[in-house]
């Protein structure tokens, strides 16, 4: 009796150079995950070592209270508000603007040399160091706008009614280094609607701002918003670009009342975590370890939750889609 092969018995049986396909994908796997194990194995470390060594601070009351005697002691309120205005601040200017320009590159500029030109553009200022935003912001507003707006509002001979380098010029700052990163989403989620419920609206006899409007900016929402919120995290975590257009190490703000839910006006400087941390981390002696890893933990925490939120939202709105 002579013998059959495997696949003779089961023809639906895997040939050899499909278990040697089979086998090469799986090890090839492992060895994927092993170098993302190398990656994340070491953060994580690192990441649990600055919790433990913050965990005697952390509280609400340490969120609640300002820094005193040079952020020896008391909390993280005057940084942690000076942060959230920034990024607000930043957001007002960097999202209307950032929309708008992808809706134009998109929707109504021509192919051709110039549309590349400005793509090509776009993409290479996400990759500018942010020092160098620092001083572009330095030079437009702090230099060049702060003046003009002195001349305009403020009265020469009182120095109170002047304006000074600091919310408005960093937002302002922060809004031009996330601008690159907003303009490529927006177009990529765009982009990602179909052509066919655009002209599905035309042949309604729809123009193509009601298009946009009505159709592409809605169905385009999930991937839109995700963007935005990502920018708050790298808005939250620059130092540079605050440091020269308006970031201070030590602005008074009240303990209670609404002095201390507004703590800062556009035109005066302003605290930030960033800045904060930088500061007792490399310029204050004899600063307690504990205050250095309570002020990095706040920081990183504040990053990781706006980015898991991201994710979570856009998986949210990804699954709400019906095309």
């Amino acid at each position: 009796m002579t013998s059959q092969s495997p696949t003779t018995l089961n023809p639906f049986a895997p040939s050899a150079c499909e278990c040697r396909r089979r086998r090469a994908a799986t090890r090839n796997k492992w060895i994927m995950f092993g170098f993302c194990a190398l990656l994340v194995i070491p953060l994580l470390l690192i990441l649990v070592d600055i919790f433990v060594k913050a965990a005697p601070v952390l509280s609400l009351e340490y969120l609640w209270q300002n820094p005193v005697n040079k952020g020896k002691g008391g909390g993280l309120w005057a940084p942690l508000a000076g942060t959230f205005y920034l990024v607000i601040g930043s957001l007002l200017f960097v999202a209307p603007v950032g929309i708008f320009a992808a809706i134009y590159l998109n929707e109504y500029a021509r192919e051709g040399w110039l549309n590349r030109v400005i793509s090509v553009t776009v993409t290479s200022l996400a990759g500018v160091p942010s020092i160098v935003h620092a001083l572009f912001g330095l030079g437009a507003f702090v230099l060049g706008m702060l003046p003009a707006i002195n001349r305009l509002i403020a009265d020469p001979n009182d120095k109170n009614t002047q304006w000074e380098a600091g919310l408005l010029r960093a937002s302002l700052t922060v809004a031009v280094m996330s601008l690159p990163v907003i303009i490529t989403s927006a177009r990529e989620a765009l982009g990602a609607v179909p052509i066919a419920f655009r002209e599905a609206c035309w042949n309604l006899g729809a123009t193509r701002w009601q298009t946009i409007r009505t159709i592409v900016l809605p169905n385009s929402f999930s991937g839109i918003l995700p963007g935005i919120i990502l920018t708050i995290s790298r808005a939250a975590g620059e130092t540079a670009p605050i440091l020269f257009t308006g970031a201070t190490f030590f602005k008074f703000v009240a303990d209670s009342g609404w002095e201390k839910i507004f703590p800062y006006n556009p035109g005066e400087p302003f605290m930030a975590m960033s800045m904060h941390l930088n500061i007792i981390s490399n310029q204050i002696s004899q600063m307690p370890e504990v205050m250095k890893f309570g002020a990095a933990a706040v920081l990183i925490a504040l990053i990781l939750f706006v980015n898991s939120f991201a994710i979570v939202l856009r998986l949210w709105l990804r699954g709400r889609k019906r095309w």
